[in-house]
């Protein structure tokens, strides 16, 4: 751990390797609200070494880092179970949804002071239905997942029951926690495809270096979760990573050097596999939320789409960072929700958000609502 308040913390991973455990280990690490700022990466095939320098990125942010320890463990495979021959398939236990209901009185910032709880809880939010009644009450149904698998105790419960109570104050009418029943579905629909505007963005590849690799050489504008939109991109496409260096060079832009091989171990020869891989690439790393206003009847809404991977897992901390940005600028939610679409056969993760009209802002001017989304994705991409 850095020494001094602002120096980097260090974090060492070193496993038996498998596919997609950089992605992991780097979406963890952004679910923290941990900000990479260089790492090397390097494996034989069958064991990793994986070396990562964070630094907090919010300053208000209590990082448990004993949790962080937890879960990024949870995430690498075992030494026991890893030279075992594996002969069956194996099923993981789906893990329990669970439905969190609160009737309250509204005010300016109270669904972003309720979503940081729930991260502080490490509680990961997989849908939300907010609505807003005429006479200023809310009532929120947020259907969340326990990182620490201990929500079906009576002790956990409570604590998190006490936390939103204490948050919530005198405001709060009722409070409760409860396994979700049918009321919780997944709906597939279809997402309309937006424009994709790339800017100057580098992607490069090289089998001439290494007889057993292709580098992968990406140069581009820094974001939050860089790392993160890269990896998952390669796992998604079932590419191991043997060997990678990744750090700023100039303010703002990063280089980033990655040794890959698909999953039989031959190198990426194929062009037509590496411009899909390169488009791909190019579009997750300028673009891994989509962030828009558009009219909802009379009223204006907030829409904030990003690529689901295709684990199923979403991208943390969106609605954190959205609640956030409305929270600084005064703007009150009227409703929220989060649903999952289906386009160009491609999952999203599509965070919808109603706003009130009474604020500061003239939501049906459109340098207003360019404002607005300007600091949406600033926020979201910390900038």
């Amino acid at each position: 751990m850095g020494k001094k308040i602002g120096d980097a913390h260090v974090i060492t991973v070193n496993c038996p390797d498998r596919t997609g455990l950089g992605c992991d280990i780097c979406r963890i690490i952004l679910d923290f609200g941990l900000y990479i700022t260089k790492g090397d990466v390097t494996t034989d095939g069958v064991w990793c070494y994986i070396v990562l320098w964070v630094v907090p990125h919010y300053d208000t942010l209590r990082l448990r880092w004993s949790h962080l320890k937890n879960q990024l463990v949870s995430v690498c495979p075992s030494c026991s179970t890893y030279f075992v021959l594996n002969l069956m398939s194996p099923c993981p236990a789906s893990t329990p949804v669970y439905l969190l209901k609160f009737f309250c009185l509204d005010r300016n910032g109270l669904l972003h002071d309720v979503t940081q709880v729930l991260t502080e809880l490490e509680l990961s939010i997989q849908t939300v239905k907010v609505t807003t009644t005429p006479d200023g009450r809310v009532l929120d149904l947020f259907f969340i997942t326990d990182n620490m698998d201990l929500l079906h105790t009576e002790k956990r419960q409570e604590e998190t029951r006490g936390k939103f109570r204490s948050v919530l104050g005198e405001s709060c009418i009722s409070c409760e926690l409860q396994l979700a029943g049918p009321e919780y579905e997944c709906h597939q629909n279809v997402l309309s495809d937006d424009m994709t505007k790339l800017k100057n963005v580098s992607v490069t590849f090289d089998n001439s270096l290494s007889p057993a690799n292709t580098l992968l050489q990406i140069q581009c504008v820094d974001h939050r979760g860089l790392l993160y939109d890269v990896l998952r991109t390669l796992k998604d496409f079932d590419i191991k990573i043997s060997y990678g260096r990744f750090s700023p060079q100039t303010q703002g832009h990063w280089d980033l050097d990655l040794f890959i091989q698909l999953k039989d171990g031959n190198k990426i020869v194929d062009l037509d596999k590496q411009n899909s891989l390169c488009s791909r690439l190019k579009a997750e790393m300028l673009h891994p939320l989509r962030v828009i206003i558009t009219n909802r009847g009379p009223d204006a809404e907030l829409l904030v789409a990003n690529p689901v991977e295709l684990s199923g897992k979403g991208r943390p901390r969106v609605f954190y960072d959205v609640t956030l940005s409305l929270k600084v600028l005064g703007i009150c939610i009227f409703s929220a929700e989060i649903r999952r679409y289906t386009a160009s056969g491609r999952e999203w993760e599509v965070y919808r958000f109603l706003l009130d009209e009474n604020c500061l802002f003239q939501l049906g001017s459109a340098s207003a609502r360019n404002e607005i989304v300007n600091k949406v994705r600033r926020t979201l991409m910390g900038w």
